[in-house]
């Protein structure tokens, strides 16, 4: 399987799993100090939400990244199809 080119998505991706990491870091701390277990629960809630976020994300990099190699796009077509896949992103973030 191809691995991430643009080096823009790699960053995003990258800096959304480091934000998570740090939630999860947060949920640890919490957890050995007493917090109670609904603000546990809910900020598991939300690295659960930045994760899927996160792979959503890369999948859609991943699909553009491929049919534009296999179509051989022009600038024009690019701004067309990002655009497509932005809405794509959007509508696959809706799921859960």
């Amino acid at each position: 399987m191809a691995a991430l080119d643009n080096d823009k998505s790699r960053t995003d991706i990258l800096n959304r799993l480091k934000r998570a990491e740090g939630q999860l870091r947060g949920i640890q701390r919490m957890i050995e100090e007493g917090d109670g277990c609904l603000a546990i629960a809910t900020q598991m809630a939300a690295v659960r939400k930045a994760l899927d976020s996160t792979y959503v994300r890369m999948t859609v990099c991943f699909m553009e990244q491929q049919l534009q190699a296999k179509l051989g796009t022009d600038a024009q077509d690019k701004a067309a199809m990002s655009e497509m896949f932005e809405e794509i992103e959007t509508l696959l973030g809706k799921i859960r």
